[in-house]
């Protein structure tokens, strides 16, 4: 029989990134609580966002795509075989809409935290879930007039 000291093996939190493609957020839980909400971009039309389960596949701090001209991935959290990842965006203002070419994307500072937390806690103790669907453009037009009929 083996003895275990306290301390010889690192505490590991449960780290689960829930993904609404439906609201265009992204909930973060620790154990169970969650910690950050925040907005996300998932696939425009033509370019969906995977639903499902996943658990990360690898961490590239500053990645660049090779499909899409070099542009900037920071703070990539890869999740498909396919290559669609969590990352940094510099596109802002489009967070809170279906914007991207299938990736989720973050705020650059909000993708650093969630990088640096996957990475502290370690990828087999996170769990990515992706739902819903990327809301379609006449969504957002819900309260147009409409004439009575004569």
């Amino acid at each position: 029989m083996g003895i275990f000291a306290a301390g010889t093996s690192p505490v590991r939190a449960d780290v689960l990134i829930k993904v609404d493609k439906s609201a265009q957020r992204m909930s973060v839980l620790i154990d169970g609580k969650r910690r950050y909400s925040w907005p996300v971009s998932t696939g425009r039309k033509g370019y969906a966002t995977p639903t499902g389960s996943f658990t990360p596949s690898r961490l590239v701090k500053d990645h660049a795509s090779k499909e899409w001209d070099g542009a900037p991935m920071p703070h990539s959290i890869f999740f498909t075989h396919r290559g669609h990842a969590i990352h940094g965006s510099h596109a802002i203002r489009r967070l809170g809409s279906p914007a991207s070419h299938g990736c989720i994307r973050l705020s650059p500072s909000n993708a650093a935290k969630l990088f640096a937390l996957v990475r502290k806690e370690g990828m087999r103790n996170t769990k990515i879930v992706v739902r819903g669907k990327e809301p379609g453009r006449m969504a957002r037009k819900s309260h147009m007039y409409e004439p009575s009929s004569p």
